[in-house]
């Protein structure tokens, strides 16, 4: 249970008068706001409200003392961090009401967005994600030579995620300037901090992490301001990532429809006497800084600003759904450079095609920065980027620790704060441990706030290496069904490096998914200069009257190789090489001309992407069919490591069998 100093104690030191005054300004509005807000709430005027009275003199310390042009990102009861920012009223009214005027375009709610021109980058329900984002946001200070800080701030309950830990131990490893700021309130939702974590106070945590950790007094705006100026003055010249931890209460519910039941009532009769603002007020009274003439003022200037930026927020109208405008906000607009092969050619293996185009990637764009397990002087697991330390330095060819969900947070941060960003997953197996940074994060920042994510994901999958079931899952289906995510996935070793060049062109989320039993087994000549290939373009390998293969990856190589063995079979064979976008129009004109389709893919069957296309064949071609739509995949189970039970996995021996049956139907 939270003890507390009673009453709040504050020490005038060397603050002038205008400091003093600023820092009350700016713990008032939100308190008013708080206050309107609640009346709105109850009125039906606005659907949900989570309220930070009892906390305000976190956010209004932490933002009165850093520079504006340093990125805070705050949390759902930060109100005072975006108001500190000097957001404008009516913006912050048409967000919380989900009109068209404030952040998100009513794509979302209350403080789940971002905005580049105030330096915030909000939170999205998950909580923990955004420390590995303020971890990029610093990186990119730290790669540009700027002396800026970065504030990210989580509660207490977050604190029990994986997210906090993987981020604390990348910004202690690189010596981020980051601040951890934790707001101790006791409570996460219900749950009572000795339910949620056995040490006492986290400030021991730094030591785990090697790092700086502070206490402070979280209802003391001076103490919090104090602390953060010193903190921020400190790591802009001496990077390195420090927590602040910041002991406060709720004095209301998680959320108001969660009621406060289960806190004692002595607590709330405690820390009501340590109410921020009326301390701080009572304060500056009794030291002359205010009157009682200048309180009356400056609550009539807040009345009528919240008062006037109602008003417009609530004479806005809403626009009629615009299907195209939400498809089209999906992604930033991208013209690709459709740079085209030239110069000499050489033979590349599919593990060269992939080098050679990241090391030009590289050249190109010089804010570009790649981050993976063991990618530095040991050159990665397959030794794609073997030899890039010595050319490009390991402050952009970067070994990470085992943590991809800070990583790919990392990454987004990165692009937050104009870099270019690669992670590479050391197999595509293990993205599941950042499953959340890329399908939440990633995938709904340009749709959600209009911030675009400039990171490729690089994912070495596939079987057929006796590797077993966690280095050999297909899992390019887990992506396919979630907007804003666009998927590679190149058969041949000049696609692997077109396609990865138009990639880095990108500013887009890119999965980039390479077979890794491709990496060794072809080889084929390629241009040694830079070009790209568009996105959304299949490739037609072969050209037939009998039947449409449309495949992508390995798929290719098995029905290429069927194919040779069966002269007498006339077929098309599309080779998608991305699935999203795809190209639609490709394999409606295939299945159309022949009037037969196979859909082949390596990924278990059920729930495949084969599952989608037959249905988008079904759907706009079903009079020019002369056969149901086929498929095949692999078996419903995990990848076995056995040779023989993976053979028997694979699709390959069924889809020889079956094609021929669909052939002859």
């Amino acid at each position: 249970m939270i003890t507390a100093e009673m009453p709040v104690k504050f020490e005038r030191k060397k603050h002038k008068d205008e400091t003093l005054l600023q820092l009350y300004r700016n713990i008032l509005k939100p308190r008013m706001i708080e206050e309107k807000m609640l009346i709105l709430l109850r009125q039906g005027k606005i659907s949900k409200w989570f309220s930070g009275i009892g906390q305000e003199a976190i956010s209004v310390g932490v933002a009165t003392a850093m520079d504006k042009e340093e990125f805070i990102l705050p949390m759902h009861r930060n109100l005072g961090v975006f108001t500190t920012r000097g957001i404008p009223l009516n913006r912050l009214f048409s967000q919380f009401t989900g009109k068209p005027g404030g952040f998100t375009k009513g794509r979302d709610r209350s403080f789940h967005f971002g905005t580049q021109e105030y330096k915030i980058v909000g939170m999205i329900s998950h909580l923990g994600p955004q420390m590995g984002v303020a971890d990029g946001i610093s990186l990119a200070n730290k790669l540009k030579g700027a002396k800026l800080a970065t504030a990210v701030f989580t509660g207490d309950g977050a604190t029990s995620e994986g997210d906090f830990h993987e981020s604390m131990n990348v910004a202690a490893v690189w010596d981020l300037p980051v601040i951890f700021v934790i707001e101790n309130n006791g409570y996460g939702l219900s749950t009572p901090s000795a339910e949620q974590f056995k040490c006492k106070q986290f400030i021991d945590k730094a030591i785990g992490y090697g790092i700086e950790g502070f206490q402070v007094d979280g209802n003391n705006v001076l103490k919090v301001f104090e602390a953060v100026k010193r903190i921020t003055e400190e790591i802009r010249e001496r990077p390195r990532p420090v927590l602040l931890e910041c002991m406060t209460f709720r004095m209301r519910g998680h959320e108001e429809a969660s009621g406060t039941k289960y806190i004692p009532k002595e607590l709330f009769e405690q820390w009501g006497k340590k109410d921020p603002v009326q301390n701080f007020e009572k304060w500056l009274l009794d030291e002359g800084v205010l009157t009682e003439e200048i309180i009356e003022n400056i609550r009539a200037e807040y009345k009528k600003e919240i008062e006037d930026g109602l008003e417009i927020t609530f004479n806005e109208t809403i626009p009629t759904p615009d299907t195209a405008l939400e498809l089209r906000d999906m992604y930033k607009p991208f013209v690709n450079p459709n740079i085209q092969p030239s110069g000499n050619k050489t033979n590349k293996r599919f593990i060269d095609a992939l080098s050679d185009g990241m090391r030009q990637a590289m050249q190109k764009h010089s804010n570009l920065v790649l981050m993976g397990q063991d990618i530095a002087e040991y050159g990665g697991a397959f030794k794609i980027t073997d030899g890039f330390v010595a050319e490009f330095g390991k402050a952009r060819v970067r070994n990470t620790p085992l943590c991809e969900s800070a990583i790919l947070g990392t990454g987004f941060g990165l692009s937050i704060n104009g870099h270019k960003a690669m992670v590479e997953m050391q197999f595509a197996d293990f993205v599941s441990e950042g499953i959340t940074q890329i399908v939440n994060n990633l995938a709904k920042s340009h749709y959600r706030w209009g911030q675009h994510a400039d990171v490729v994901v690089r994912m070495p999958t596939g079987a057929g290496v006796a590797a077993g079931p966690f280095h050999s899952q297909s899992n390019e289906a887990w992506f396919f069904k979630t907007p804003g995510l666009k998927i590679a996935y190149p058969a041949f070793p000049s696609d692997a490096k077109g396609l990865l060049l138009s990639a880095f062109e990108d500013p887009n989320p890119v999965m980039f998914f390479e077979h890794k039993g491709l990496y060794r087994s072809i080889t084929e000549d390629i241009s040694d200069d830079y070009y790209t290939i568009p996105f959304g373009q299949a490739r037609l390998v072969k050209e037939g009257t009998q039947v449409s293969i449309i495949t992508y990856g390995m798929g290719v190589h098995w029905a290429i190789e069927l194919l040779e063995k069966h002269p007498e079979i006339s077929a098309d064979l599309v080779d998608l090489r991305t699935l999203a976008p795809l190209d639609v129009e490709t394999i409606h004109a295939s299945v159309k001309k022949t009037g037969r389709a196979f859909i082949l893919h390596e990924d278990t069957i059920t729930g495949g992407i084969g599952g989608e296309l037959s249905a988008l064949i079904s759907e706009h071609c079903f009079e020019y069919l002369d056969a149901p739509v086929a498929r095949e995949g692999s078996l419903d189970t995990p990848v076995p490591m056995n040779a023989d039970l993976e053979i028997n996995f694979l699709p390959k021996e069924r889809f020889a069998k079956k094609l021929i049956d669909l052939i002859n139907y």
